[in-house]
């Protein structure tokens, strides 16, 4: 075994970490993962030290302490990174991008019923976040939705129970930027007359980073003061939680 020296190496907080995995591909060395629901340390010489996983943590579960550790190996890294099988169940670190099925059963339509008897409650276009202008009519005295991609999907009711009445704008926290996203909020909730702010997220760990964003543009564009709604919704498909 190699000696200690004394160095800055990251330490995770388990007890604040959710297993979001959101850290593990800012990790360029790949010394973290998830495992059992918690993102770990996979071995000392594997960390740089340099915390570049610091500011994506929505938790605060990382910060980087000096202590005596093994030296950072360049080589075990190259050599971890060769390791790792392509057949992983969930690369991106993420438990909540497991492979599941379930399945629903259909109701009965009465033959009756009309097909188009569903409205749809989408009042603008476009609606992914990178595109929606930061200024405009569709905020003046808006209640404004933020919603993850894939709670549309899930949600047979999302148009009635979510959207009607508000003004919609969709983006994934896992996949995207959030950077560019938090800029964008910032604008939208400084310049225009915003009356409420819901949020809609999928139940998985990783969705939550969407809540992060429009926290943190609440704060920088000095609109704490807008109501603020968390809607968690659950693969089902039913709201686990509004708060």
């Amino acid at each position: 075994m190699s000696a200690k020296v004394m160095r800055k190496i990251v330490r995770i907080d388990e007890d604040k970490c959710d297993g979001c995995g959101i850290c593990v591909p800012d990790c360029a060395e790949g010394a973290i993962k998830v495992i059992d629901g918690k993102a770990k340390l996979l071995a000392e010489n594997l960390c740089d030290g340099l915390g570049a996983c610091l500011g994506v943590c929505p938790q605060d579960a990382i910060t980087v302490e000096e202590r005596p550790a093994d030296e950072f190996d360049e080589a075990a890294v190259e050599e971890a990174r060769a390791t790792v099988s392509e057949s992983e169940p969930t690369p991106c670190g993420c438990p909540g991008a497991m492979a599941r099925t379930f399945s629903s059963e259909a109701p009965e339509v009465a033959p009756s019923a009309k097909k188009d008897s569903a409205k749809s409650q989408l009042s603008h276009w476009p609606v992914q976040l990178t595109l929606v202008p930061p200024s405009g009519a569709m905020w003046n005295d808006a209640d404004v939705l933020i919603s993850a991609d894939c709670v549309a999907f899930a949600m047979p009711d999302f148009h009635e129970r979510l959207l009607a009445g508000r003004a919609v704008v969709i983006a994934c926290p896992k996949l995207d930027d959030v950077g560019p996203y938090i800029d964008k909020l910032t604008r939208i909730f400084a310049d225009n007359s915003i009356r409420s702010v819901s949020v809609a997220h999928m139940e998985v760990p990783c969705c939550t980073g969407i809540v992060m964003a429009a926290r943190a543009a609440m704060d920088a564009s000095g609109r704490t003061d807008i109501p603020f709604t968390d809607i968690t919704v659950g693969i089902d498909g039913t709201v686990k939680s509004e708060k």
